[in-house]
């Protein structure tokens, strides 16, 4: 069971450390002194680990059960490799058998059983990369993704949406049916036609926030569970697109 750690650690370091000021800035200092008193970060060092958030995919896995069962994993926004370490556990990965592919225009340690492209995920060749690294459907696909801050709340969010947004279109592009999507959002921040489209796609969508994620962060992650596969088109129906174009003609205006 994952439970948040508490007090002391079996480190043997003591929280509540101070860092002196030296030449850091107040802003810094701050940062670096609540990194080293986090007791998921001790936790994370203890246990090999490459990053606290590790914890945060074992605690939403311990309630949804996103990992069972799990064969092939893909993991976009991988760096450090937390993640990617519990990937190529639960689906027995090896460098014989790759079942792990993760990606990041990071550059990441090697890690065994998972094949690592450093390559930013918007690059029009990623998605079909991933999918040969893995050789078959994956089960679950998993998304980190954040884009990277520029101090502007505003901007920052939609960049980090539309990384969650375009994960989530290919996670229903190559998921296997029964196979589960989770990914980084923010409070209050996902776009409507997402979750309606995730609605269509799977049985439930949820968000989520674990205890591992800190409690002044504003971000969630976006679960969506049990994938209800792809409609196989038969050559002779109409597109989609007109059928969909057809429904909005005669549909009442919307406020």
């Amino acid at each position: 069971m994952t439970k948040p750690p508490v007090g002391s650690n079996r480190l043997g370091r003591k929280l509540g450390q101070k860092v002196k000021k030296g030449k850091l800035k107040a802003s810094s200092r701050r940062w670096l002194e609540r990194h080293i008193n986090d007791p998921y970060v001790q936790r994370a060092k203890l246990e090999g680990y490459r990053a606290r958030a590790a914890f945060k995919l074992l605690e939403i896995d311990e309630k949804h059960h996103i990992l069972k069962g799990a064969r092939r994993i893909i993991d976009l926004g991988a760096a450090p490799g937390s993640w990617s370490q519990i990937a190529a556990k639960v689906t027995n990965s090896t460098d014989e058998d790759i079942r792990v592919a993760a990606i990041d225009f990071l550059e990441m340690a090697p890690l065994p059983g998972v094949k690592i492209l450093q390559l930013d995920f918007l690059d029009p060749k990623a998605p079909e990369l991933l999918m040969e690294a893995i050789g078959g459907t994956p089960d679950l696909v998993i998304s980190d993704m954040a884009a990277p801050t520029t101090g502007h709340q505003k901007t920052d969010h939609l960049r980090t949406m539309h990384l969650c947004e375009v994960a989530a279109y290919f996670a229903v592009d190559v998921l296997g049916e029964g196979g589960h999507f989770l990914a980084k959002t923010f409070q209050g921040g996902t776009e409507r036609d997402l979750l309606n489209m995730l609605k269509q796609n799977f049985k439930q969508v949820i968000h989520v926030k674990p205890h591992s994620s800190r409690a002044e962060s504003v971000e969630m992650f976006l679960l969506a569970k049990h994938f209800k596969g792809r409609k196989v088109q038969s050559a002779d129906a109409e597109p989609v697109e007109a059928e969909a174009d057809r429904a909005e003609d005669h549909s009442p205006a919307s406020d």
